[in-house]
């Protein structure tokens, strides 16, 4: 089963050949059934929201019919469109932190849920208002803080509370277009009333409604995942871990771990290193546990753990077609509806946990706050009872693995930084300021933050990877998450040895700071400590972060948090490069307004490049461009 789009992938030829012989379907066999893609749907000039349609209107000005039944346009049905897209990439990132804070709120001494990072539950209770917060009993403030978090989803007045982390000046400009984001659940349920039949038309209007509900994703939903998932599990630091499909292994209990929620993943972990767990492992002819992780879940895993990686989105039907996965456990997100019919040819149980993510043909067990630990023990025996149905004959597990530094959060960034301070200045300790100066000093020429998930429209990995060498060449640091930071693992580029791929200048930083040139930060939700480091940065130099020379890319993007991510990070003033061209080209229009017209009141816009190389060389332009802006 050959296919263009793999062969950058090592692993995915030969257990397509297997799946082939097994008579399991992939993806690909999907993807041709497909056959060519509706060409009004990828123009996103197709409307199906009411029953008067669907309706579809011709993708060229003056050709076909122009409007749908009720009136719209294409500007208004392809922003319609996009903006829905908007809502539910924000309703799953915010929903996922909503569960956070709902762990939170039950944690306690005694229990599984507990609070590991009380130094940060502090600052960010104090951050907040929270009076008394470096005195209160922690639970106490651990339950009042997450009470609090839970008004972000639904107060009736008021806007995000982090937004006052990003500096003044790009405050005023959210304040002044509008944009600053109120309560999460209020700006989805506002965007998807302004898209129903008869409300907004003006694709304008449509796409600052949008860019408002993917600002309370970033710096509401996401920020709030990613800092109440520190509290209660830790906050990443710097640490070694392995990624591939060579993680498997044959000796022992594999038990794969999918989707994005750590709060199931990290119950999990707590149960495989029970000793009567492991010694039942043993008792049925393994070696021991042996966690895997896989998209999101497998970053959180990764960076607070050193729990393995064995790939990204792609990867989740190879793993199992390796035929070594006893249990294959999912939460939310990214989780094909083909796993559990895939997992029948094998012995795998495929099990899922959340009502918000039941797939058909499963074995559900419901995960929830109360009954965590208990359910996570439930799910690890029935893992590790079924290693005795494995099929050696079935099993095949690439010998393909690379070691990688993960666990780069923005704390474990300044505390790199930190070794480099010269104490012997008035320069302070516990900042971004190395990272800004060297940037300011040419040494590195600018930050990316490559983000993003992998997409059968284009060559797996390719993109993520080749983007990045090719900066790090020019002296481009970057920062990676989600389904990317997994490609740079596979790829070698998060080893500290990623030096020798440097430019002078960026390997020079990395000997001296002793840190890969490419930085795993996290998971998706985790984009948001980039947005916190670059916003640090722009602090640093009293400047809005729209004027630093740092760019956003999602080179393989597919999911709808992705056209969300997007957003806020645009209207964070910061260039976002999309290799996956939107469902938008249908309108000229709104097409212009995304790629041109925003850069006007946002100061940073979206560019839609499909050629990884051309890709690189528009961004150094970029990049340069702000450089020479700000006389540096």
């Amino acid at each position: 089963m050959s296919n263009e789009y793999l062969k950058f992938d090592q692993t995915a030829e030969a257990l397509l050949a297997k799946a082939k012989r097994d008579g399991a379907e992939t993806m690909w066999d999907r993807k041709a059934a497909q056959k060519t893609q509706c060409g009004f749907g990828e123009a996103g000039v197709c409307c199906r929201i009411c029953a008067m349609g669907p309706c579809r209107v011709s993708p060229v000005p003056g050709k076909g019919a122009e409007r749908g039944i009720c009136g719209a346009n294409a500007d208004t049905i392809v922003a319609r469109n996009f903006a829905r897209m908007v809502a539910g990439g924000t309703s799953a990132h915010s929903d996922h932190a909503r569960d956070i804070v709902h762990a939170m709120h039950a944690a306690k001494a005694e229990g599984p849920f507990k609070i590991r990072d009380e130094a940060k539950l502090r600052r960010i209770s104090a951050e907040w208002g929270i009076a008394d917060a470096d005195t209160k009993e922690t639970y106490a403030l651990a339950h009042e803080l997450s009470e609090m978090a839970l008004g972000e989803f639904g107060k009736p007045f008021g806007t995000q509370r982090f937004l006052k982390r990003a500096p003044q000046a790009r405050q005023d400009i959210w304040k002044r277009e509008n944009i600053e984001p109120r309560a999460i659940d209020m700006e989805v349920t506002t965007l998807m009333h302004s898209t129903h039949i008869g409300c907004a038309s003006d694709y304008e209007s449509l796409f600052r409604r949008g860019m408002r509900t993917g600002m309370s994703d970033g710096w509401g939903g996401s920020m709030i995942g990613t800092e109440f998932s520190d509290i209660m599990y830790g906050t990443p630091s710097a640490q070694a871990s392995s990624s591939n499909l060579g993680v498997i292994d044959k000796d022992q209990v594999n038990i794969l771990i999918h989707g994005h929620d750590p709060n199931l993943a990290e119950m999990i972990v707590l149960a495989a290193e029970n000793p009567e767990m492991i010694e039942l492992a043993k008792a049925k002819g393994a070696k021991g546990i042996n966690i895997v992780g896989m998209c999101c879940t497998g970053n959180e895993m990764t960076m607070r753990h050193g729990i393995k990686i064995a790939g990204n989105f792609y990867q989740q039907e190879l793993c199992i077609i390796t035929g070594a996965i006893e249990a294959a456990v999912v939460d939310v997100q990214c989780i094909f509806p083909a796993l559990p019919a895939l997992a029948k040819k094998y012995h795998t149980r495929f099990i899922s946990t959340s009502e918000k993510a039941k797939i058909s043909g499963d074995m559900f067990i419901q995960f929830s706050e109360a009954t965590g630990l208990e359910n996570a023990n439930e799910i690890v025996k029935i893992a590790v009872e079924n290693f005795v149905n494995r099929d050696a004959s079935k099993v095949e597990i690439p010998d393909l693995k690379s070691d990688t530094m993960v666990g780069y959060s923005v704390e474990a960034i300044i505390d790199h930084l930190d070794k480099v301070v010269n104490t012997n200045t008035s320069d302070p300790m516990g900042t971004v300021k190395p990272l800004t100066d060297v940037i300011y000093a040419g040494v590195i020429r600018g930050a990316a933050g490559v983000v993003g998930c992998n997409n059968p429209k284009v060559e797996h990995d390719y993109a993520h990877v080749t983007i990045i060498k090719e900066l790090i060449k020019r002296d481009v640091i970057c920062v990676v998450t989600g389904c990317a930071a997994q490609a740079a693992a596979k790829a070698g580029l998060l080893q500290l040895e990623a030096k020798e791929l440097c430019g002078r200048g960026l390997k020079e930083v990395c000997e001296r700071v002793n840190i890969p040139p490419v930085l795993h930060m996290g998971s998706c939700v985790d984009i948001s400590r980039i947005l916190h480091l670059v916003n640090l940065c722009a602090d640093v130099k009293g400047i809005d972060p729209a004027l630093l020379p740092v760019v956003g890319i999602a080179p393989e993007w597919m999911s709808e948090k992705a056209v969300s991510i997007a957003n806020y990070v645009v209207g964070s003033g910061i260039n976002t490069y999309l290799g996956v061209i939107p469902q938008v080209l249908g309108s000229p229009n709104f097409t212009k307004l995304l790629t041109e017209d925003c850069q006007e009141f946002l100061g940073a816009h979206f560019v839609f490049e499909k050629d990884p190389l051309v890709t690189v060389d528009k961004i150094m332009v970029d990049l340069e461009d702000k450089r020479t802006a700000l006389g540096i």
